[in-house]
């Protein structure tokens, strides 16, 4: 059984959440995040807490419990401060910025490589770094992975882009005779 579903998560004051069968939505002082569950578990408000019961005491839904509350308090953690991600780009011509919807990189290739921004995303690109930031932290993370895929950190001199506390296993280059 989880540890994680039997604690009911706290609802801070100015966020309201609302239970649609199986639907919740949670608006905040940073906007609206909606998510649809399997029916395996409930979700209860009583005493400015969210509750997440489980329908069935199976092995497979007890394995979704404490997945199902965490995505319930991420959902609540997004919308009343935002969740927040940091790409550090290191390397010789190595830059990044935002035109109208798309994150534009240059990465030491022949072209520059153009990334969409998915709505709901905010994306800051200063001088060797780039922020990004939003309610959906599934989203946030999705995002930052996928651009941190575009040029990995190379283990010699460590160009490319990494998390913002990422640490790089360097390696000895060649020796010389």
């Amino acid at each position: 059984m989880s540890r994680i579903g039997k604690k009911p998560i706290v609802i801070p004051a100015g966020t309201e959440v609302n239970i649609s069968g199986y639907t919740l939505t949670v608006k905040g002082s940073q906007g609206t995040i909606t998510r649809d569950f399997k029916p395996v578990v409930s979700f209860a408000v009583a005493d400015g807490a969210l509750q997440v019961t489980l329908q069935k005491k199976d092995r497979a839904s007890a394995a979704l419990w404490g997945t199902y509350a965490a995505h319930a308090a991420n959902m609540i953690a997004g919308v009343t401060t935002p969740f927040q991600k940091k790409l550090i780009i290191e390397g010789i011509g190595f830059k990044a910025e935002v035109k109208g919807e798309e994150l534009i990189l240059n990465l030491g290739f022949s072209h520059q490589v153009k990334v969409k921004i998915p709505k709901g995303l905010k994306v800051v690109a200063e001088k060797g770094t780039v922020t990004i930031s939003g309610i959906d932290t599934e989203l946030v993370g999705h995002f930052a992975a996928k651009v941190r895929d575009l040029k990995k950190p190379e283990p010699y001199k460590g160009k490319g882009i990494r998390y913002d506390n990422e640490v790089i296993r360097r390696k000895q280059g060649k020796k010389t005779a």
